[in-house]
């Protein structure tokens, strides 16, 4: 059965298909087949039942799923298959296909991916990424190899050194492209793009997809085909959600309560920065708690060392920052603690799909205090639901959770911005119950009126002032009135010699010694303000 979608969309002509119950239904190589029985995979997720038939076709595709979903299985199956069918060789310093990721662990992790489905194939890849010396990746690059795994820094500095080659590339795959442009890799994209060949099969996947995706897209893809098995930003049904209002100062003693608890047996905790990630660590070491962070700022061999403890169970809770924690792919996390909410509301989907993956369920646990309210309103709006509020705890925060909506930060920020609060306590706290309604126009405002009101006060009291100043100026002959430049009058007395009262001349005469006349070096400056004062003061008795 065929069908169109709507023309304006990426989407072109796609097959509707009957549902595959198993891999065996989707016609991939036999040892492709074999790993997967090995690895304990037996149906297909919904990506890549969609995705599979689609890409081994030969179409571009754009795919769209949550995170935890199968998205690098979608895409490395039907490679394999593709590569396994089609055997020759990328040639020295080449690849035949190139997925391009934002950070090293997703690098890591989608590298392992392949290494794991196409053990029976003898294909070659590696992976290349920064924060390691580039000598072994050089090697690996040297006489060529079928995939190459890469982040965008390391593919380029390479490329630039001429380490490697990317005309002879068959497909190219843009992993998590949304996060690519929050995480200011746009351009190092679009270098790299720039170098592809124009003949090629070009993939895009992500669990979000904004405007600017979209038009990333329209650019580098040739007639593709979508694939949307979610609508934008959901999340992962089996999650437990919930919000605790706490107050900033209490967040820490709210968390140690939480990890207290018997059923918190693998956590992973977000903070917003870096800073704060390690002091989380600090604060939970003394407490006896088991704790290691990964951040941009740790070299590649502590994330890979932190990563290695949280997996064997040695330490039970990872604090992690936002730009660290794609590719985290660890199996029974049990929690997800959002400590600080993020300033991006699609990072909270990639966030809480940490937890409930392959099909378990978990628990996110998001704190808020008062400065975070507009965080939870743009949250609540992205993924279309309110969150359930948690109050049986002792730090619940009552105020926290009545507080205006203006006292907090704008959900997105430029890089280096800083929030502005010179509107506090202004906006009225909207109902949770209404959170996809925008927030109307304030220019009528009782704030903005009382505000115009004391203005006008303003400009009146400096009117009378004025007036009095000059009925005062006509009581008193010695007084006169000197305007300038708009400024308020200036009072000087009349000086006795009538000679001074003239304009003075701009040049300054010297004596006989070459140094300024200290009595011209007076009236050469302007007669205004305290220097007219400082004049008077010496001719006047």
């Amino acid at each position: 059965m065929w069908s169109w979608e709507h023309p304006g969309s990426l989407s072109c002509l796609y097959r509707e298909r009957d549902r595959v119950t198993d891999f065996t239904s989707l016609n991939l190589l036999p040892p492709i087949q074999r790993a997967l029985q090995q690895a304990g995979y037996q149906t297909p997720t919904p990506i890549q039942e969609q995705a599979i038939p689609i890409l081994m076709d030969g179409q571009d595709l754009l795919g769209i799923a949550q995170t935890g979903t199968g998205k690098t299985a979608a895409f490395a199956l039907p490679i394999l298959d593709r590569l396994a069918r089609e055997k020759r060789q990328a040639g020295p310093r080449a690849a035949r296909v190139l997925v391009l990721t934002p950070t090293r662990e997703l690098a890591a992790q989608i590298h392992a991916s392949f290494i794991a489905y196409g053990r029976h194939l003898g294909l070659t890849s590696t992976v290349i990424f920064g924060g390691v010396g580039q000598h072994a990746q050089v090697q690996a690059m040297a006489r060529g190899v079928a995939i190459l795994v890469a982040t965008p820094g390391r593919l380029l500095d390479l490329y630039a050194q001429k380490h490697l080659r990317l005309d002879r590339l068959e497909v190219f795959v843009l992993d998590e492209a949304d996060r690519m442009l929050d995480m200011g890799f746009i351009h190092d994209v679009r270098k790299v793009i720039a170098a592809l060949p124009p003949k090629r099969q070009t993939l895009l996947f992500s669990a979000t997809m904004p405007e600017t995706i979209t038009e990333l897209a329209n650019g580098i893809l040739h007639h593709p085909a979508r694939v949307e098995v979610t609508p934008q930003a959901t999340t992962v049904e089996r999650v437990e959600q919930k919000v605790f209002f706490v107050e900033k100062a209490n967040k820490i003693h709210l968390l140690k309560k939480i990890l207290a608890q018997k059923t918190a047996d693998r956590v992973l905790i977000f903070s917003r920065t870096k800073h704060g990630a390690n002091r989380l660590v600090e604060q939970l070491e003394r407490a006896n708690i088991g704790t290691s962070a990964i951040h941009s700022n740790k070299s590649q061999g502590a994330r890979e060392r932190a990563l290695a403890q949280f997996r064997s169970g040695e330490i039970r809770v990872l604090v992690a920052t936002d730009i660290a924690a794609r590719g985290i792919d660890v199996a029974g996390v049990s929690h997800v603690i959002n400590f600080d909410l993020p300033n991006e509301p699609e990072s909270y989907v990639h966030r809480i799909g940490r937890t409930a993956r392959a099909g378990r369920e978990g628990a996110a646990i998001s704190f808020c205090d008062a400065t975070e309210r507009g965080y939870l309103r743009d949250i609540e709006r992205t993924i279309r639901q309110t969150l359930p509020v948690e109050e049986e705890h002792p730090y619940h925060a009552d105020a926290v959770a009545k507080a205006s909506l203006g006292v907090s930060v704008p959900a997105r920020l430029s890089r280096g911005g800083r929030p502005s609060t010179q509107n506090k306590g202004h906006r009225q706290d909207a109902s949770r119950r209404n959170i996809a309604d925008s927030p109307g126009d304030r220019t009528n405002s009782p704030q903005r009126t009382a505000h115009t009101g004391k203005k006008d006060g303003s400009i009146a009291s400096k009117i009378l002032t004025r007036a009095t100043a000059e009925a005062q100026s006509e009581r008193h002959r010695e007084e006169e009135i000197s305007p300038r430049n708009g400024q308020r009058p200036k009072k000087r007395l009349v000086e006795s010699n009538p000679q001074e009262n003239r304009q003075r001349p701009s040049w300054t005469k010297t004596g006989n010694n070459g140094t300024a006349n200290p009595r011209q070096k007076e009236r050469s400056a302007p007669v205004t303000g305290k220097r007219e004062r400082q004049v008077v003061s010496r001719t006047v008795p």
